[in-house]
């Protein structure tokens, strides 16, 4: 593994991790080889795996949801909601 265990990372070093690696992706997947796409994927797997552990209640905005993609049109807000409210 490339990069230090995200389990290891602060909620700073591991926001800034996730960043760096988003940034990246699209370069990655255009021009990176086989080997380099795989380490990525799996990076960003392990990264974006910390931070849902982490952050399990994280807020959701509803334009994100099925139901809210599929009421994009009538107006409603897209801002964050936190689940239950």
């Amino acid at each position: 593994m490339t990069g230090v265990d995200p389990d290891r990372l602060d909620d700073q070093q591991l926001m800034k991790e996730l960043e760096t690696i988003h940034r990246t992706r699209h370069d990655t997947l255009l021009y990176g080889s086989n080997d380099a796409l795989r380490a990525h994927n799996e990076r960003m797997a392990q990264l974006e795996g910390e931070f849902l552990r982490r952050n399990p209640r994280r807020p959701v905005a509803a334009g994100r949801t099925r139901e809210g993609a599929r009421e994009r049109g009538s107006g409603e807000s897209e801002t964050p909601t936190t689940p239950g409210t």
